[in-house]
């Protein structure tokens, strides 16, 4: 089971649709079997049960989850592979104890790849869509994997199968989501 956080300002909200579909979706089409939960309300038991984590984007002033740090310590000690997509990989930098500073960008931007990675399938560069008001700070443990002109992309923990990105692949790189899904036992 693929647990899917929103991580959305309130749960059911309207950029649910936007941010968390898109993701279901591509998780079904691929065969996987998503649970969605918000992120105030993902238990322990969801954890337990989930084979693996996607933490998913939200809208541009959306950063309210950032507020509760206390909420995403489940992470490190989490094991499986785990996505952070956009916020999601704010939230992901933040279990680490990294910051964020302003750096907004809304659009195709071009990513190079700078550390092979089974995630990018060996591809060198790719044009991805990406929509943040913010950046996280590379936190301690991880590395960079992709950097646009801006800032950087993807990173990854050094010994933990946790990735972040901060480009929306659900846009127009799906198939970074399913090669995610090929790390899932």
């Amino acid at each position: 089971m693929i647990l899917t956080i929103d991580l959305c300002y309130r749960d059911g909200s309207l950029s649910r649709s936007e941010f968390v579909g898109p993701i279901e979706r591509i998780l079904r089409e691929a065969g996987a079997d998503p649970i969605i939960r918000h992120y105030t309300t993902a238990s322990p038991s969801d954890l337990e049960a989930a084979d693996a984590v996607i933490l998913c984007g939200t809208a541009l002033k959306d950063t309210g989850f950032l507020k509760h740090p206390g909420m995403f310590r489940w992470i490190s000690e989490f094991g499986r592979p785990i996505l952070g997509i956009s916020s999601g990989m704010l939230a992901l930098a933040a279990a680490f104890g990294a910051t964020t500073e302003p750096r907004p960008g809304i659009g195709m931007t071009d990513v190079r790849v700078i550390a092979p990675d089974p995630l990018f399938a060996g591809k060198k560069t790719f044009a991805a869509y990406e929509l943040h008001e913010y950046v996280a700070k590379l936190p301690r443990g991880f590395m960079p994997l992709a950097l646009s002109d801006r800032c950087t992309q993807a990173i990854r923990h050094r010994s933990l199968p946790l990735y972040g990105l901060l480009f929306h692949p659900e846009v127009r790189n799906e198939w970074i989501v399913t090669h995610f899904l090929d790390m899932v036992e």
